[in-house]
């Protein structure tokens, strides 16, 4: 028999006293305390306190004591207010309890592998059991966040008259950057399918056919390697826009973001947005999403490394070498010789050699290397950094890509650590022009920087033929708080420039037609100029939630190794299947 529920178990209050009422849920604690025996029912919504009274009959409470955890039950009852003293004001329904008159047991469960309400369990029992560790308050509650984010984004986009439409999941693979997932076809023997990496092409073909404004929240798979803030399969708010510029796509976004931002942080954004060029920003912070939150601004050492006795950093100097560093704040004062060792240790993983660490005292620096640094030098380094007594100086000799990763790294740990900033607060910037090209040593060509279909800067498309590595994009992307929350272009839509581009991708003329002839058709038959975005669904509410692990912001997600613990996918299947696609395996 079901009890058709009155009530959820986070809406009773002292409003709804003397109420006979239906409650469904989980137990989830059970207290016998002889004479009375309480439970606390749980469902997505809240808490209530049901108590079994001797009024209520032995035989009641005999079946009352048998309850444990987890149980599926529905409870009859009245709603009664709680002895003084013993209402519990966390809850919405801390001021009342349900004093039962009959329930339903409709699940038994065995004893759980872990508490539900108790310390979260290590993630692989976690996600071995995500049944379970997703009926916990703490990460139904990011589910929530997501849920209003999501309706945030399909009501504020269609309110600025953006058509939902959606794009196919089976498609044509095509070299757009990170490896396809690969769907064999029945049908079409040695043929396949692949999943989309985004819906690109297809949004791009949209406006081909006029749609003007496109939005989708969009399924996207990735065949990656995977780290804590990417996976496998994906969301993203993917929008497509006709007859703009770049300058176009931000402002609409702004005010989405604006809307996001309100909502789930309280702050209210000054708009536009801070606009930063991509060498800028590698520059004084070594990352294209660098964390403004705090300064630690990256300054170049080269002239004064040159006027030091530090053979290292001399020697970086005459090949040509990029001689950088950073003066973090208090942070003489935090760090021992051991914990600096592990520093050097930490700049290692990313390619750099060594480490240089200079504590700053109120005459003079302090280190194994401070000897090899002239009083005048000690001096500049100073007034460069704007230094105090207290502060230290970090230095990395390398080339441009590792002193980058290096300081950036470092910057962003010290910069914790040192508790140099709020972490309940946010920072928004766009990052723009970036590179086109990238150089691709391994494949001895270029590679796209963002995608294959992205238009250059218009003063710089003479240097397609001269010099395209300095070729500036049309790209953009939105940065919150050292994540890349978001990235886009203008498309190319001129048919002979997309042509060049593939040409510099490697591509011949006949590999361009046989990969993207259907392209190349569309922007030759009426591609108006268009851009546009994506925003990681994902990455937004792992950054509004304030927690650090993707997974815990997807209702069945992938371990590092891309596995489903819970219903271990990938696996095999019958031969008769792999017959049926024409797959024969070793």
């Amino acid at each position: 028999m079901l009890l058709k529920r009155t009530h959820t178990c986070g809406e009773l209050t002292r409003e709804h006293v003397g109420g006979a009422v239906v409650l469904n849920g989980w137990v989830d604690a059970w207290r016998d305390f002889g004479g009375l025996v309480f439970i606390d029912l749980r469902d997505r919504y809240g808490v209530t306190q049901v108590v079994f009274e001797p009024d209520a009959g032995a035989e009641l409470q005999s079946r009352a004591r048998d309850l444990r955890n987890e149980y599926v039950i529905g409870i009859q009852g009245t709603v009664a207010p709680r002895l003084p003293g013993k209402e519990n004001p966390k809850l919405k329904t801390g001021a009342i309890e349900v004093r039962a008159t009959d329930f339903v047991l409709y699940n038994a469960t065995p004893t759980p592998p872990f508490e539900i309400g108790g310390p979260e369990p290590n993630e692989e029992l976690r996600l071995k059991y995500r049944f379970l560790d997703l009926r916990r308050p703490s990460i139904q509650r990011v589910f929530l966040l997501r849920h209003e984010l999501t309706q945030l984004m399909r009501n504020t986009m269609a309110d600025q008259g953006f058509l939902d439409v959606e794009t196919p999941i089976l498609g044509r693979s095509t070299p757009e950057g990170a490896r396809d997932f690969l769907v064999p076809s029945r049908v079409h023997a040695s043929h396949f399918y692949a999943l989309p990496q985004s819906p690109q092409l297809y949004k791009q073909l949209l406006m081909v056919s006029g749609f003007d404004r496109y939005f989708q929240i969009a399924r996207c798979f990735r065949d990656e390697d995977l780290r804590a803030n990417r996976q496998p399969e994906f969301t993203q708010l993917d929008v497509e826009m006709s007859f703009v510029e770049d300058h176009d796509v931000m402002s609409t976004m702004e005010v989405l973001i604006a809307a996001i931002a309100e909502r789930f942080s309280d702050q209210k954004l000054t708009l536009p947005l801070p606009r930063l060029e991509y060498h800028d920003v590698m520059e004084r912070f070594g990352s294209d999403r660098p964390d403004l939150r705090y300064g630690l601004e990256l300054k170049d050492l080269a002239d004064l490394a040159a006027g030091t006795e530090f053979k290292v950093l001399k020697q970086a100097v005459e090949l040509g070498l990029r001689v950088r560093g950073f003066c973090a704040p208090g942070g003489a004062e935090k760090y021992s010789r051991k914990d600096l060792d592990g520093l050097t240790e930490y700049a290692g993983t990313f390619g750099a050699k060594g480490l240089v660490w200079l504590k700053v005292e109120a005459e003079q620096l302090a280190g194994p290397t401070a000897k090899f640094f002239p009083a005048a030098v000690q001096a500049s380094l100073r007034e460069r950094f704007e230094a105090k007594p207290g502060d230290l100086i970090l230095i990395v000799a390398d080339s441009q890509a590792v002193t980058s990763q290096a300081l950036s790294n470092l910057r962003a740990r010290l910069a914790s650590e040192l508790k140099l900033y709020d972490p309940s607060s946010f920072h928004y910037s766009w990052i723009i022009h970036f590179p086109l090209l990238a150089w691709d040593a391994e494949e001895n060509r270029y590679a796209a920087e963002h995608h294959p279909f992205t238009m250059p800067m218009f003063e710089d498309l003479a240097l397609l033929d001269s010099d395209p590595a300095k070729v500036r994009a049309q790209a953009y992307d939105l940065v919150i708080n050292g994540e890349e929350a978001g990235g886009g272009t203008i498309r190319c839509h001129d048919p002979v420039i997309q042509s060049k581009i593939f040409a510099l991708l490697g591509l011949t003329p006949e590999q361009a037609e046989e990969k993207f002839g259907f392209l190349l058709s569309a922007l030759r038959n009426g591609a108006p100029p268009h851009g546009g975005i994506a925003l990681g669904v994902d990455r937004l509410v792992m950054l509004y939630a304030g927690i650090s692990n993707i997974r815990d912001c997807i209702a069945f997600p992938k371990t590092a190794r891309g596995t489903d613990l819970m219903t271990g996918a990938p696996g095999t299947v019958e031969p008769k299947q792999l017959k049926e696609l024409h797959i024969r395996t070793s």
